[in-house]
């Protein structure tokens, strides 16, 4: 297909990254489509109160926030897929994405899938999503200040996470199937010299209770004795790991052992010119939805200018720096 006919980027995902990037191509008239995925809006979706994006001084539901996002970048041009993408073909450009039998094709592709944090699978984890049960605590540690709570893990994110509830929390209980921990000897003497912190070990989460839509204890199993314990909480942290949403790429885009991508230095290119990641797809760090957006606004400019200068000029936001200020 001439590269004529195919549209200047496409973004796959509809997290703060993607509906970022879309934001920023559409302004530079790249008249952006958004394939955002059937369960869009990322991690966010499942986030009750967001308190520390900017902009939000009040705070703000994270799917409420998630919809600002996207009526801001269909307010400039962006179009959008609610579907999710099934194939890809970096092989040579355009490049070629499907959904389904349907077939898409970009000079320019942002990869912005995002990462799914791990869960217990309980159908009362679920339920209570949002509600005491949480994935991030430098997210929601605020909302449980002087309370007490519960930490699944055994590995370094379980420590850090324990270690900054502290910070709020009256009391943190970090609940291990193991009585040996995968977390680095140094994070794990950290835990343990901090006086809030409890310990149980050889135990599993089966159930999460609540009442009135509020977590109020977590059912605890032995693994030894089989014995179960009710243990009274007001809030669930799980830190078991997340797993970045690239499996779909990982046949052609560079990646780390645990499957995120891999980008150029100083830049959101990936191993494929023209194709780029934002987001949690290559952080394994940060994972903020505000550092989200932020390598979705890069990704975006590293894009016009990829594009700009195959056409021979200049792209916008280099002659204009300060365009999204307007």
């Amino acid at each position: 297909m001439p590269v004529s006919d195919a549209r200047d980027l496409i973004i796959v995902g509809g997290g703060p990254a993607g509906y970022t990037a879309a934001l920023y191509a559409a302004r530079a008239n790249l008249n952006p489509l958004v394939i955002e995925g059937v369960t869009f809006g990322g991690q966010l979706m499942i986030t009750s109160d967001v308190e520390n994006y900017p902009g939000y001084p009040e705070g703000v539901l994270g799917p409420a926030m998630m919809q600002d996002f996207r009526r801001q970048a269909e307010r400039f041009g962006a179009d959008f897929i609610t579907d999710d993408v099934t194939a890809v073909d970096f092989s040579e450009r355009p490049f070629r994405v499907e959904i389904g039998g349907d077939v898409y094709y970009a000079r320019a592709v942002i990869v912005a899938t995002g990462a799914s944090a791990r869960q217990l699978g309980l159908e009362s984890e679920r339920m209570l999503q949002g509600r005491g049960v949480s994935y991030c605590a430098v997210c929601d540690a605020a909302f449980f200040r002087s309370k007490n709570v519960v930490v699944v893990g055994g590995g370094d994110s379980a420590m850090e996470e324990a270690i900054f509830l502290t910070k709020f929390a009256d009391k943190v209980t970090v609940v291990h199937r193991r009585d040996e921990f995968r977390a680095s000897p140094i994070m794990l003497d950290r835990a343990r010299a901090n006086p809030r912190i409890e310990w149980i070990t050889n135990a599993v989460v089966d159930e999460v209770l609540g009442d009135d839509g509020k977590v109020t204890a977590v059912r605890i199993r032995n693994l030894n004795t089989g014995e179960k314990t009710d243990l009274p909480t007001d809030g669930l942290f799980v830190a078991i790991g997340h797993d970045p949403n690239t499996k779909l790429f990982l046949d052609q885009l560079d990646h780390d052992e645990a499957g995120y991508l891999e980008v150029q230095p100083g830049s959101t290119e990936t191993n494929i010119k023209g194709v780029f990641a934002a987001g949690d797809v290559a952080d394994h760090t940060y994972r903020q939805a505000v550092t989200a957006a932020g390598t979705g606004a890069m990704a975006a400019l590293d894009a016009e200018r990829l594009l700009a200068a195959e056409e021979g000029h200049e792209a916008t936001a280099l002659a204009a720096p300060r365009a999204e200020a307007v």
